[in-house]
């Protein structure tokens, strides 16, 4: 199996680009490629998902530990013949900024990746050498097996690659040039979601021809071939006798890891998804709900224009539907939000904040969420992990769960949580704590039992 991770010196080098160009090239010649992102990224597996038609699934460990991690892995790449697995910021960037833990170095030591490295020239030469021995050499053991030059003229390669290789000992295996015409526009949280990229699939295709004229990728290959068989993809578990769980899904929720949805499936939960945009209710006979986030104060004014929905989801939660809704969701069964134009827009109404832009990134970052009291998800002295990036808050963030930052030591209250709700900003990963996918589809069940999904 060919296996490889995507990392960086830094943030903004160019790595979701080449490992879309990575996917779309190991597609054309057959090797049924298979997508990774490290940390806790909603945007970039959307990118690998235009590209394959698959799900890409999250590599984190703070969200979960190293041998669940092992398990994801093998599990999602059973049955591909590549795995590319893109990194996160720099190299070796991790908890809190001044750690290695959770970094890409940290998954490619613990999977056993091959790296490449992904750098941009422009401005360095020499000391690009440096960097690059020095990366190699930070940590032991080194896992750099070869470098792509980006934003990089074929020229300028030719002319550096001798003495890179030479002062470095690292394999220059090619560039990719300066292509405007297939760059990635960003926003607030990031790049762009793939599905509002015009001519996305035609983007790629130019980044696959220009890997494919300048990178050696048969050389690419052979650093990262591990020597083994691709094992038989695992059964997905039969959910259509499962308890019926009802899943925001559209361009206003879309930020939902796959392998939440994985976790819930084998909790017994069935999957029904629907669009607060343009459904006018939810699902028949759900029995629980699964509100994510995503860009809520993007579509503000359509989901307040959808009052049939609105009314539908406020009389499910103060009926005691087991609810889940993190950030845009937590956002959306508050009482107003306002836009990024400043029009404030009715919601849900079942929570008391009203949600508005910060105007800065708001309590970033890893965390460890504390509960105080039993509740749906949580029982009383539990710590969970998880993270927060968002730009917009709430005039009432609750108060029935703590915060605590890793290394700081910072924290604060926060989060709506009672027998049939969790609802606050942090974001959740089911997968690393598989406990509450369960006890979310418990409680599910008990609903159905005590409503018969009526």
């Amino acid at each position: 199996m060919i296996r490889m991770l995507i990392a960086a010196p830094a943030s903004g080098s160019g790595k979701t680009s080449v490992t879309c160009a990575l996917l779309t090239a190991f597609q054309k010649r057959g090797l049924s490629p298979c997508a990774f992102k490290c940390g806790p990224d909603y945007i970039d597996p959307m990118f690998h998902r235009s590209v394959l038609g698959v799900e890409s699934a999250n590599l984190d460990l703070f969200l979960s530990d190293e041998e669940i991690l092992r398990a994801r892995f093998a599990r999602a790449a059973a049955g591909h013949g590549a795995v590319v697995c893109e990194g996160v910021m720099g190299l070796y960037d991790g908890v809190g900024g001044v750690t290695d833990r959770a970094s890409a170095w940290h998954v490619a030591r613990t999977l056993e990746l091959p790296v490449i490295l992904v750098a941009r020239p422009k401005g360095t030469s020499l000391t690009l050498a440096a960097q690059l021995r020095g990366l190699q050499e930070f940590r032991k053991p080194g896992c750099i097996k070869g470098v792509i030059l980006n934003d990089c003229a074929e020229s300028l390669c030719g002319h550096l690659k001798p003495m890179l290789e030479r002062e470095s000992g690292i394999p220059v295996l090619g560039c990719l040039p300066h292509l405007p015409e297939a760059e990635f526009g960003s926003r607030h949280l990031g790049l762009y979601t793939a599905s509002e990229i015009q001519d996305l699939t035609k983007r790629l295709d130019v980044l696959a021809e220009a890997l494919e004229r300048h990178v050696d990728i048969d050389r690419l290959l052979e650093l990262c071939e591990d020597g083994t068989a691709s094992v038989p993809a695992v059964r997905t578990p039969e959910t259509a006798n499962g308890v019926p769980v009802a899943v925001a899904r559209d361009e206003a929720f879309c930020f939902t890891y796959a392998e939440t949805l994985e976790t819930l499936e084998r909790a017994g939960a069935k999957l029904l998804f629907f669009s607060p945009l343009r459904d006018r209710a939810l699902p028949a006979g759900a029995c629980g709900l699964y509100l994510p986030g995503g860009y809520p104060e993007l579509y503000a004014e359509r989901l307040s224009a959808n009052r049939e929905m609105l009314a539908s989801v406020r009389e499910a939660v103060n009926r005691k539907l087991p609810t889940v809704a993190e950030c845009g969701g937590f956002l959306y069964l508050g009482r107003t939000l306002r836009d990024e134009h400043g029009a404030e827009w009715p919601m849900a109404g079942v929570l008391p904040g009203r949600g508005f832009p910060a105007g800065k990134l708001v309590r970033f970052g890893y965390g460890t969420l504390n509960a105080k009291t039993d509740s749906l998800l949580f029982r009383k002295g539990e710590s969970v992990p998880v993270h927060e990036f968002h730009y917009w808050d709430s005039t009432e963030n609750g108060q029935d769960l703590r915060m605590e930052k890793p290394l700081s030591g910072r924290g604060w209250d926060c989060g709506f949580a009672s027998d049939s709700l969790y609802a606050a900003f942090p974001h959740l990963y089911f997968a690393g704590t598989p406990q509450l996918a369960e006890r979310l589809v418990e409680a599910a069940r008990r609903y159905q039992e005590i409503y018969d999904g009526t």
